[in-house]
């Protein structure tokens, strides 16, 4: 699934595009302690940033803090990890000696106290105190106080002249990850891959019922296959149509594999791995018989959350899919599979971090599985689309390469840009999606999409 998928934010409170954010209204320090908290959690515990966000803004002393400091507090958390290789890059160059492996707190702030320094528009000597103040009141970072203070001190003076010289887009991407790529893509593409991930996406969403409206209303751009792209800032809540389920969060590459499941109106559709529901909107917007089916309780919550405010219908299942037989076949079938959400970095930096190629076998074993089972559910003359949220090949071409070789009952159905809305540059030459981050050039700063792979096939018999 992909992360930042869904019919609402579940915290309300991520920012929505990219710019500078006014610092915290009333204590810089508990913004700034926020912001740290929450990057120890990914780097430190792997935890998801919107899961680790949730947790820690939920917790004393952060539970009443305003949306305002939050946002602030967020946006520190994220751009250090957008900017991660590059922050730390700078702060060794101004390091005698590594910091000793117990100094994690003082790590964490010289990071979050940088990316003010050399991203953000915040003052030089408010980022520099405040850090300051904030290692003094840690038990593990106090005596590191003064070193924070040297090292941030020089950066604020040299900062920008460091960034003119780096290799910003081989120091933000894990050098395993940059090095697959460019197996992959070629170094030339690679680079247009990670420098789509420096900057934070524009807000897209799918509209229930006449998007060409509701990109008027909201002053957005209506895309090819009717999303809606807003360069809208601030809580998505307060966004007009949210209140009455007029449409809902989804980027333009993951609204693209429902559609590619045709006219669904009347017909029963079974869309698995099914929350957090984007994708469960969409079908039941155009009329679909939908049943959800999803393996975790809690994101079937957000999904019927989701579907309330929406006022859709679907039939939801709380299943492993391996294990799941239903009353009669589908007439279509959409598999979002689990997978590494390597296209998904630029919206959620994390990935980055939490994701390794070990991880990445372990996912490709489950997806041939939950392919081949989906099949299961298709009725004879049935279509499935297969999609997953991933940049890797062994994640989308090679796993349909490997069930056409050894299925006989199932044939790729290939997609045909027009019928669909698309651009053919994300249709490959034998008929599968493939986006890439650095697509939809719009300009504006609205540009780029998820990095997306899908494929539509027929059951034969």
């Amino acid at each position: 699934m992909t992360p930042g998928e869904a019919p609402a934010r579940g915290s309300g409170e991520k920012p929505s595009s990219s710019g500078p954010l006014e610092p915290p209204a009333y204590s810089g320090v508990e913004a700034r302690r926020l912001a740290t908290r929450v990057l120890k959690a990914v780097l430190y515990e792997r935890q998801p940033l919107d899961g680790a966000f949730a947790g820690a803004s939920a917790s004393e002393p952060f539970v009443a803090m305003p949306f305002r400091d939050r946002a602030f507090a967020r946006a520190i958390a994220t751009l250090s990890l957008r900017r991660l290789g590059q922050i730390e890059d700078m702060v060794r160059r101004f390091l005698d000696r590594p910091l000793p492996h117990e100094a994690t707190d003082a790590r964490l702030i010289l990071v979050t106290g940088a990316a003010q320094l050399a991203f953000m528009d915040v003052a030089p000597h408010a980022a520099i105190s405040l850090a300051v103040e904030q290692a003094k009141v840690s038990r593990h970072a106090t005596k590191f106080a003064g070193l924070i203070n040297a090292v941030l001190r020089r950066i604020a003076e040299q900062g920008q002249a460091i960034r003119q010289e780096q290799d910003a887009l081989l120091l933000n991407t894990p050098d395993w990850l940059f090095k697959r790529w460019v197996r992959q893509y070629g170094e030339e593409r690679t680079r247009l891959i990670v420098a789509a991930h420096e900057d934070e996406p524009a807000l897209d969403l799918t509209v229930k019922q006449d998007a060409a409206l509701w990109a008027s209303k909201l002053g957005g751009t209506l895309l090819p296959w009717n999303s809606v792209r807003l360069p809208i800032k601030g809580r998505v809540e307060d966004v007009e149509g949210y209140e009455e389920g007029a449409w809902w969060v989804q980027d333009a590459a993951a609204a693209i594999p429902a559609l590619l499941l045709g006219d669904v109106a009347g017909l029963r559709v079974a869309d698995l791995c099914a929350a957090p529901g984007g994708k469960t909107a969409q079908l039941a917007s155009q009329g679909a018989l939908v049943t959800a089916v999803d393996v975790s309780q809690s994101r079937l919550r957000r999904l019927r959350e989701n579907l309330k405010r929406l006022r859709l219908e679907a039939s939801i299942v709380n299943a492993d899919i391996a294990e799941w037989t239903p009353e009669a076949q589908f007439d279509a079938v959409l598999l979002d599979a689990p997978c590494s959400a390597t296209g998904t970095i630029r919206r959620n930096p994390d990935i980055a971090y939490l994701k390794t190629a070990a991880d990445m076998v372990a996912l490709i074993a489950v997806q041939r599985r939950m392919l081949y089972g989906a099949l299961r559910f298709v009725k004879p003359g049935g279509i499935l689309v297969y999609c997953t949220c991933s940049l890797e090949a062994e994640e989308g071409e090679e796993q349909i390469e490997r069930l056409l070789q050894s299925r006989d009952d199932v044939a790729l159905d290939p997609i045909v840009p027009e019928r669909f809305g698309l651009m053919q540059e994300l249709v490959s030459a034998k008929g599968m999606l493939r986006t890439h981050p650095f697509d939809l050039q719009l300009g504006a700063g609205i540009d780029g999409m998820d990095g997306f792979f899908a494929a539509r096939l027929r059951k034969v018999r």
